[in-house]
């Protein structure tokens, strides 16, 4: 392939979820703009020596509705949720109805903050408490890349094929990755997302014990509330999310049709601590620069930004800072949100799944709720607009979705309306 003499347009072509609030993108999406809130009493296991007995799993889910028994007992079920939702957004866009489309050229990049926790904690258990041998799946069953393994053998996508981990930036770096592999002229198309299913002993047990999760386990439904005063930590999700990344001339040349346009991105570390975000948000105002330069655009050009708002005392507190570092009075004519008040944290998937929110936002002119907001935090502004529960109509033209994950990793994306 001949790389261009200037940088490729890369739009958006297919979507495909499975969350927390909806096993395809219709009913997720209804439910988001609905203001429904997807997390429950956790049924997954026993929680009763559990401080936080609540989380955002999938529900109504059964692999032998969607895999042969013994593949379902072959991919871990963070898996599962990746290749599910990249078999919506394959079909989404249309992508494999034409014989003539070179899938060798088609690269998948697809990412997990965690992969296949599930398939540790039990090969564990088995092993050394019942003395059994390992399974020799065991690790190609667990490692985070294999999801995007699968989804390439699946479809025969023989182009680039890797995994992004950035913790809870993972799904939105492996987009960046996808973003810059078809600009840059390398391949036309990439399926490109992330999943997650953490929702077991080992990951609630994990986040308890750094304090991070929500205990309000008496009223699950409001447990997740970002910006909140009495926000007490963030609620566990599980999921996957797909985005078909698409060279601009090949999608109109196939016909395909075009949900949005990726015109900027931005990747940052805050080089300050391993959980916990810079207090002033200095990361995540680098991040939101740069996105804002590769994109040529000013602050004041941004209707809309989908913020990483986890319900955590810390973070949401620092990203608001951060946001009024850049966009100074601009800030308070724009829509701010939270996709989590409502899917609860979906780690390594939350990227993806915030970007097609945000996508759909921009294409139907509606920015989704913060649900769960029952009173001010004195310490984050409350002249701001941060939708709160209920949404709202709005003609945008250009929005910005944050996401930033353990290590200081920061990543942003801006989408166009196509």
């Amino acid at each position: 392939m001949v790389k261009p003499t200037s940088l490729n347009r890369v739009v958006i072509t297919g979507i495909g979820v499975i969350s927390p609030i909806g096993l395809d993108v219709s009913s997720f999406w209804n439910g988001i703009k609905s203001g429904i809130s997807g997390c429950s009493d956790i049924t997954a296991f026993d929680v009763s020596e559990f401080r936080t007995k609540i989380a955002c799993e999938v529900k109504d889910y059964d692999p032998l509705k969607f895999f042969k028994r013994r593949d379902a007992r072959r991919i871990d079920r963070f898996a599962q949720f990746g290749i599910l939702s990249s078999d919506e957004a394959i079909s989404d866009a249309e992508l494999l109805e034409n014989d003539a489309i070179d899938r060798e050229s088609i690269g998948v990049i697809f990412g997990s903050g965690i992969g296949g926790l599930n398939t540790f904690q039990d090969e564990m258990e088995s092993f050394f408490v019942h003395k059994n041998p390992l399974n020799p799946l065991f690790i190609p069953k667990m490692i985070p890349d294999i999801a995007a393994g699968h989804i390439s053998i699946r479809n025969k996508f023989m182009g680039v094929n890797y995994a992004v981990v950035s913790a809870c930036a993972s799904s939105a770096h492996s987009i960046i990755s996808g973003f810059d592999h078809i600009r840059l002229g390398r391949g036309n198309v990439v399926v490109s997302g992330g999943s997650e299913a953490s929702i077991n002993e080992s990951g609630v047990g994990g986040f308890n014990a750094l304090h991070a999760l929500s205990q309000r386990n008496e009223d699950p439904k409001t447990a997740s509330r970002p910006f909140d005063k009495n926000r007490d930590g963030f609620v566990l999700g599980e999921g996957g999310a797909t985005l078909i990344l698409e060279e601009y001339h090949h999608a109109i040349k196939r016909g395909a049709k075009i949900y949005a346009e990726i015109v900027g991105t931005g990747s940052s570390a805050d080089a300050y601590h391993i959980t916990a975000p810079h207090p002033e948000g200095l990361g995540a105002v680098r991040v939101m620069q740069a996105a804002l330069k590769e994109a040529a655009l000013r602050p004041e050009d941004i209707d809309h930004i989908n913020m990483h708002g986890t319900s955590t005392l810390l973070g949401d507190k620092a990203e608001t800072l951060a946001i009024k570092k850049i966009f100074g009075e601009h800030t308070y004519k724009m829509n701010l949100n939270s996709t989590k008040s409502m899917t609860g944290h979906l780690l390594g998937a939350s990227g993806a799944l915030e970007t097609i929110v945000t996508t759909l936002s921009l294409k139907e002119g509606i920015v989704p709720p913060t649900i769960n907001h029952f009173e001010d935090d004195p310490e984050i502004d409350p002249k701001l607009n941060f939708t709160f529960n209920q949404s709202q109509e709005r003609d945008m033209t250009y929005a910005m979705t944050n996401t930033f994950g353990f290590g200081g990793h920061n990543a942003c994306l801006i989408l166009k309306k196509v």
